[in-house]
């Protein structure tokens, strides 16, 4: 892995449209802060246009460790890598972008360990689950939830060539459902998670109602503005595991920090972090 030096301001960004509401600064510089790393995170927002030119211009700098990927350039930035690691190609998107030392540029996805920690630790082991949106985040799931054993996917979403798209690229069989008959799909669900922007600040809201989904399913929503979604409060009601949208965004970037700055973050001090990032 890469030594950071301490002495030089080595930094890293996110990138995404928009990117106004990203937490990852917060998370990058309390970890930094706590292990005296003199490093820097900042966003920027990069339209779809210029994904090539913002990667060219910051290849070439190197001070620039990299860059977390988010909404809408998980799938475009894979083209201006020189090398994807085997998840990411796995996956068919990338959502961490690391300067090797020698300027090239790697692609690797942190999404799927950042989605799979927290469902495990709420005791999922397998069993149906349907997933709202088919988008890049959506990929990552997929894959998680095939490396966690579940041979029993519903994806949700309006179009649905985006999900026939996935089952392919990824070599897998996935069930399609339009969004009129998604609350009949979660009978039997074991976990539900919703992998689209709908319920976020600004966003309509998600159109799905839980009567048919058991109580024993967890539900996790990515979404973390607001944290406490329409979504998981429903879910929190009638008595299901909750999953926020934080604890996915800290375990990504956990992964993304070890490959920017070359060392482990103090999880230990998630308690604090998430503190700080809902204050």
């Amino acid at each position: 892995m890469t030594t950071v030096s301490t002495t030089a301001q080595n930094y890293a960004n996110v990138i995404g449209d928009p990117i106004a509401q990203s937490k990852s600064p917060k998370i990058h510089l309390f970890w930094a802060k706590c292990l005296g790393l003199d490093v820097d995170y900042r966003a920027e927002l990069v339209h779809s246009p210029d994904v090539q030119t913002y990667l060219a211009t910051h290849q070439a700098d190197p001070l620039w460790r990299g860059c977390n990927v988010t909404v809408p350039h998980k799938q475009a930035v894979m083209a201006y890598c020189n090398q994807l690691s085997p998840l990411a190609a796995r996956v068919g998107a990338v959502n961490c972008v690391v300067r090797q030392d020698d300027s090239s540029l790697f692609g690797d996805n942190s999404d799927v360990i950042g989605f799979a920690l927290p469902l495990v630790a709420k005791g999922y082991r397998g069993g149906r689950a349907v997933v709202l949106g088919a988008g890049g985040a959506s990929r990552a799931i997929v894959a998680a939830l095939c490396d966690l054993g579940c041979n029993d996917i519903v994806m949700i979403n309006r179009n649905q060539s985006r999900i026939a798209e996935i089952a392919v690229d990824m070599g897998i069989n996935l069930t399609a459902c339009d969004w009129e008959n998604a609350d009949m799909a979660l009978e039997n669900a074991a976990v539900l998670v919703n992998a689209t922007s709908l319920g976020m600040q600004g966003q309509p809201a998600l159109p799905i109602r839980l009567d048919h989904l058991p109580v024993a399913a967890i539900v996790n929503d990515i979404v973390y503005a607001p944290l406490e979604t329409a979504l998981l409060a429903e879910a929190r009601a009638r008595g299901n595991a909750v999953i926020d949208g934080l604890e996915m965004l800290i375990g990504q970037a956990a992964r993304a920090f070890e490959l920017f700055f070359g060392m482990s973050p103090p999880r230990e001090r998630d308690a604090e972090l998430r503190d700080i990032l809902t204050s």
